[in-house]
């Protein structure tokens, strides 16, 4: 087995169910020993005195890869806190919360993933394990032999969403600047949990005097027999869509399985994702405070950089990847730049004052605060982002890369973009350029409305290309001037590229 083709960016993920399974509960138990050993060496401490906590989502494997990894764990020396179901965020919070402070946590998911695929994130004090060390530790784990090694540490079942329930109702009652029992009066809103592990969330705001009629698939179910836990899936974004236009709701949020990020939908059905949730929570910011940085992933519309411009806000966009965009944040506001929000347009958003913590719930928590404070005042969510200038026209292709050696192809192409940008009328390098290339257009003599970014997947042999006009048939100018630019390239397959334009 090559362990290491389990390792997907900071995480562990592989297909867990089936006889082709490759994350199986030996493998849990495996990187679950190894975790412990890790843990007890960062902390400088016996293994024997190390307390990890596990917890899982709804998937139908979770189970018993809670089960392998508890086994590791304990045979490892260590002892376990068993929370159960549990969300991504929740994990790294028990382990700053008084009461549980595990020196460690591990999740078991695969987030928006098919349903028999799973996988395990890795906390500690600091944050989620980088994927150097996730590396470090299936490199570990795959020289241990867990079979006949005795359970020495204890196995504990302890749960813990009750008490981040709490921590996510103060954080209502703070914003609200009451300590009512029931401050979310009058508010309407249907939740979405996608049979994930969110559906807790309903009862939350219910508990708080919230209206949660026509919320849907809040039982935990691992098939996904609904629809995928995806804030970004078109069928669930129509789903909760309709679900708010039935019930009159005054908005309704969605998560994905394990409750990292998530999307919100406003009275009138609209969704409110991608680049308008990053507005959304950004007006929110900066209306309290104006004159922060607000670090978004590098395929943020123009529209965007002026709406946030507009709220007295500065965008800085940086790479691809919520770990990223999360560490240019925090890198920034040590030194001295005021940044209270890292957030990527899938979905993946921090807030500096939820420790930088990668918290889809804690996100949606934030948004029905001023909710509820605009419906008092006869307004909705959206009217804070009936400004943002959203595109005409926009495409997101994948030209896959043939060559071996996949990363200088890609880099060559970039490279090759870049020198023809630098003496082109009409292309202008973005100043703002972290990842790739992103070159803006001049069309039917406009400044600036068109823009186009090519840059290198951080893990596969594919350049994704993000392209957007304010013009009509502007996309398929700008595609066209790109592929002359491509065509004699070696090693990568414009097919793509070419059947946009014929489209």
């Amino acid at each position: 087995m090559d362990w290491m083709k389990l390792k997907s960016g900071s995480d562990v993920r592989g297909v867990a169910v089936g006889d082709g399974a490759a994350l199986t509960p030996r493998v849990a138990a495996c990187l679950g020993m190894a975790f412990a050993r890790y843990v007890a060496e960062k902390k400088g401490k016996p293994v024997g005195q190390v307390v990890i906590a596990l917890g899982r989502d709804s998937r139908i494997s979770g189970p018993e890869l809670l089960r392998g990894a508890a086994e590791g764990v304990s045979k490892a020396g260590a002892s376990v806190m068993d929370f159960g179901m549990c969300t991504t965020p929740a994990m790294y919070m028990s382990i700053i919360t008084p009461g549980f402070q595990p020196d460690g946590a591990v999740m078991i998911t695969a987030s928006h993933h098919p349903s028999d695929k799973n996988g395990m994130k890795f906390f500690m004090e600091q944050g989620g394990l980088e994927g150097e060390e996730v590396g470090l530790l299936l490199k570990a784990a795959s020289q241990l032999e867990p079979d006949g090694v005795p359970f020495a540490g204890s196995i504990t079942e302890k749960a813990f969403l009750p008490t981040y329930m709490e921590l996510l109702a103060a954080r209502i009652r703070k914003g609200l600047e009451t300590d009512l029992a029931k401050p979310l009066l009058g508010l309407h809103v249907v939740v979405d949990a996608g049979n994930g592990a969110g559906g807790f969330y309903a009862e939350l705001l219910e508990s708080l005097g919230a209206w949660i009629e026509g919320s849907q698939f809040l039982e935990p179910d691992g098939r996904f027999p609904n629809h995928i836990p995806n804030p970004e899936n078109a069928e669930a974004m129509a789903s909760i869509s309709a679900a708010v236009k039935l019930a009159g709701a005054d908005m309704g949020v969605i998560f994905d399985a394990d409750c990292d990020r998530a999307a919100v939908v406003d009275a009138d059905g609209r969704e409110i994702n991608r680049n308008r949730l990053i507005a959304l929570i950004s007006a929110i910011l900066l209306d309290e405070k104006p004159g922060q940085t607000i670090v978004t992933d590098s395929v943020t519309s123009s529209g965007l950089k002026k709406f946030i411009g507009d709220w007295g806000g500065e965008h800085y966009r940086y790479k691809r990847g919520y770990r990223n965009v999360i560490d240019e944040a925090i890198r920034l506001n040590n030194e001295g730049v005021s940044c209270p929000l890292a957030i990527e347009t899938s979905g993946h958003a921090a807030l500096r004052e939820n420790h930088f913590l990668d918290d889809g719930m804690y996100l949606v928590t934030v948004l029905i605060v001023r909710a509820m404070r605009l419906k008092q005042q006869g307004a909705t969510l959206g009217s804070l982002i009936a400004d943002l200038q959203e595109p005409v026209e926009s495409a997101e292709i994948r030209l896959s890369i043939t060559a071996e050696d996949f990363r200088e192809a890609g880099k060559k192409a970039i490279q090759l973009v870049l020198d023809y940008a630098n003496a082109a009328e009409h292309w202008h390098i973005a100043p703002d350029n972290r990842e790739g290339v992103r070159i803006s257009f001049d069309l039917e003599g406009g400044m600036d409305n068109g823009w186009f970014l090519l840059r290198l997947s951080v893990h596969d042999p594919v350049l994704p290309l993000n392209v957007e006009s304010d013009v009509t048939g502007g996309v398929k100018a700008m595609l066209g001037s790109l592929l002359t630019v491509l065509r004699d390239v070696e090693g990568i397959d414009l097919t793509p590229l070419r059947k946009a334009m014929e489209a």
